[in-house]
């Protein structure tokens, strides 16, 4: 998948009945449903269920289960409420007769109100950083096989600002600053950019919260998946433009690794809120 315009038809929903939505998967490397097509796909079963004059403001979703690739995803939606400003969704996508995953969603009237944000930091320009596919190309020898499955042409396009080490892990500060943008141009509809940012939100989260333990535990040595995660959308956007994705993780443990985001427009403007919980598991050794 090169292009946004293969990602937007590979996310695409099938209307099944009132309420009830038809996703299918597609295969970015791991061995299930990536998280951010869950995301992106209830959202958007959500999305054409409420009025046009509203948009998403927050979402909140927990990964039950994970999605086999094979398995079409059926996304029901359930109408909690249709107030006068806010509206509000609950999506539970199922596979085999099992929910995997639930959403909870709100959307809002565009109105007029208070307004501040905290600045973006100052970060390196997109235009003076490579991609992370192509800086992982540069060591695919040393990369670990489980991982070079991720490498092959992606419709969102991430330069990270402080690259990760591929040859010796260090300990790293929780901390990190990727720019993102589609790759192609997307319709001039703030919902189809909305849903596109909550797939590529999932990206890059979980792996911030691994940096301070890259010394002692290899990557491939643990089982990681998405547990929760969660959105705010403060400013509409667009995703076929350079974004900044500010990420720390302040906390891990029990088996958790806990990460905050947020995402910046070029000129500065802070658009989007994001934290999630992950697992980040030392595998059981086999006899």
């Amino acid at each position: 998948m090169k292009d946004v315009d293969s990602l937007l038809k590979s996310i695409d929903l099938e209307k099944i009945d009132s309420n009830i939505y038809r996703g299918t998967s597609h295969d970015i490397g791991s061995p299930q449903v990536y998280g951010g097509q869950a995301l992106s796909q209830a959202l958007h079963a959500a999305m054409l269920t409420v009025p046009n004059d509203r948009f998403v403001h927050s979402l909140h979703a927990y990964f039950i289960l994970p999605g086999k690739l094979d398995v079409p995803i059926i996304y029901q939606v359930a109408h909690i409420r249709d107030g006068g400003s806010f509206t509000t969704r609950r999506v539970t996508g199922i596979q085999n007769g099992k929910a995997i995953f639930i959403l909870a969603a709100s959307f809002q009237l565009l109105q007029e109100g208070l307004d501040h944000q905290i600045d973006m930091p100052e970060i390196k320009p997109p235009d003076e950083l490579q991609s992370d596919v192509d800086l992982m190309m540069q060591f695919k020898d040393q990369i670990p096989k489980r991982f070079k499955n991720f490498l092959r042409p992606r419709p969102i396009e991430f330069r990270p600002v402080n690259p990760l080490s591929f040859i010796l892990p260090q300990k790293q500060e929780p901390k990190r600053y990727i720019w993102m943008k589609a790759k192609g141009a997307v319709p001039d509809d703030l919902t189809v950019h909305q849903r596109l940012l909550a797939y590529a939100s999932d990206y890059n989260l979980l792996i911030t919260a691994l940096l301070p333990h890259q010394a002692e535990v290899k990557l491939h040595h643990l089982q990681l998946a998405s547990l929760d995660h969660a959105m705010w959308f403060h400013r509409p956007f667009k995703i076929d433009e350079w974004l900044l994705y500010a990420l720390d993780s302040p906390s891990a443990s029990n088996t958790r690794g806990f990460t905050r985001g947020s995402l910046y427009t070029k000129n500065g403007q802070l658009i989007a809120s994001v934290v999630q919980e992950g697992l980040m598991r030392p595998k059981q050794k086999t006899v």
